[in-house]
């Protein structure tokens, strides 16, 4: 190896740091990569940034390019958009999503890399994994025209899911919240607000995104008779408590996980997951969604933005990380 690249590490529960590391020359059927611009999965890698992934998780959280293990030393992260260095001639100079670490330079098989459709911007297209999560969501609900629908948690999939249900002809979408300052984001997005203690119920469909007790009781409150919540957070060690009880029951309510490590059934015969990222991508073409683009800073600053970001000192939807 005779590269060396800058990557940044999660050294232990709550403290991080860039190391210098070697990669390899691109062999045959892989391609140099130049980071342009990353982006933090704020749910998810401040959960594992500060520990919080259960042993029995441990495989099932894997990065598709993690190094380490967890709790840590790991290497972690998997919204990467960068220019491709080397590679073959049709690739060169290509900007390209790959589900890759905070990384500067990295090596990896051709497959691993989407080219970026035209019409979508390098740094929009750092949302990609977060618009896949989105797109797996609704193919599990199926939401139909006309359906009343919440979406509880304005953070980036619940946003991300607001702005794809919004294109659904009849359909009323409400993006629900604790924050105040959400409601010009969900502006942005063309759709309604609420804060949670006003949000309209009589819902068909609840998307839950927050990840908190408070709001998935919320979502399950919201419904209209046989509703379904679709349960899209990830609470990682932390047990959440319902009331199963009361009117769950005789309202035959339905609760549902999704997740966007494997295909929803209802498209799993039509889709790998290459195909499904590459329709996540052209939705980018769609500038709303830099509504969530809401924080931006350089590379080396990471090591002291992501404990910000952790403990809420840093509010942001997307972070973006932009590399020299």
């Amino acid at each position: 190896m005779g590269r060396t690249a800058r990557a940044f590490w999660t050294q232990s529960p709550g403290r991080g740091e860039i190391r210098e590391v070697g990669i390899p020359d691109p062999g045959p059927g892989e391609v140099l990569v130049r980071t342009l611009y990353s982006g933090i999965s704020r749910g998810t890698e401040t959960l594992v940034f500060g520990g919080g992934v259960p042993p029995n998780q441990y495989e099932v959280m894997r990065a598709p390019f993690q190094e380490g293990d967890f709790p840590g030393p790991l290497k972690y992260g998997y919204l990467n958009v960068g220019t491709v260095r080397e590679g073959p001639e049709e690739l060169v100079g290509r900007t390209v999503f790959t589900l890759y670490p905070h990384q500067d330079l990295f090596t990896v098989p051709i497959e691993a890399v989407s080219p970026l459709p035209e019409g979508v911007p390098a740094e929009r297209a750092v949302l990609a994994g977060t618009v896949e999560t989105a797109v797996n969501a609704l193919w599990d609900a199926s939401p139909l025209i006309g359906d009343r629908i919440a979406v509880v948690g304005a953070g980036m999939v619940g946003c991300c899911v607001a702005r794809l249900l919004a294109e659904i002809p009849g359909v009323r979408v409400q993006l629900v919240d604790t924050a105040p300052e959400r409601a010009d984001t969900a502006d942005r997005l063309g759709v309604d607000f609420a804060l949670a203690p006003d949000a309209a119920d009589g819902c068909d469909l609840v998307f839950h995104a927050s990840a908190t007790e408070a709001g998935l009781i919320r979502s399950l409150e919201l419904l209209a008779t046989e509703g379904e919540v679709v349960e899209l957070s990830w609470y990682g060690d932390r047990r959440v408590i319902l009331p199963l009880g009361e009117e769950f029951h005789s309202r035959r309510l339905t609760m549902r996980a999704s997740q966007v490590g494997m295909i929803s059934p209802a498209r799993r015969s039509r889709y790998d997951h290459a195909e499904r990222l590459g329709l996540a991508l052209r939705l980018l073409a769609d500038p709303a969604f830099d509504a969530l683009l809401t924080g931006e800073s350089p590379f080396e600053e990471l090591p002291s933005v992501l404990p910000r970001l952790a403990d809420g000192s840093l509010p942001a939807l997307c972070h973006r990380v932009v590399y020299p």
